[in-house]
């Protein structure tokens, strides 16, 4: 049985930025995510290297799967994307 080639996952660090970017692109989400994981604008901009604040991030969308969906979506991956570099992340 043939299988489809599969492409590589996009790198955790990269994805969740791209995600973090998405997520700010909705003043009322962005605002959710602020208050929420009680992180703020300054640590986000001082967290963006931060494997900790990028797992934070992952970890918000993963905890409300419509915006996961949404977010995967956009960012034109698979849900389990996002889910496993938040787990690559947070390890």
């Amino acid at each position: 049985m043939l299988r489809e080639p599969q492409s590589p996952a996009p790198d955790a660090a990269v994805l969740a930025l791209s995600a973090l970017g998405w997520l700010l692109g909705d003043g009322p989400r962005a605002e959710r995510l602020l208050a929420l994981t009680g992180l703020t604008p300054d640590a986000l901009r001082g967290g963006l290297g931060d494997p900790a604040m990028l797992g934070a991030v992952l970890d918000f969308l993963c905890a409300h799967e419509p915006d996961l969906v949404a977010a995967a979506e956009a960012l034109r991956v698979q849900p389990q994307n996002l889910v496993s570099a938040r787990e690559s992340l947070n390890s």
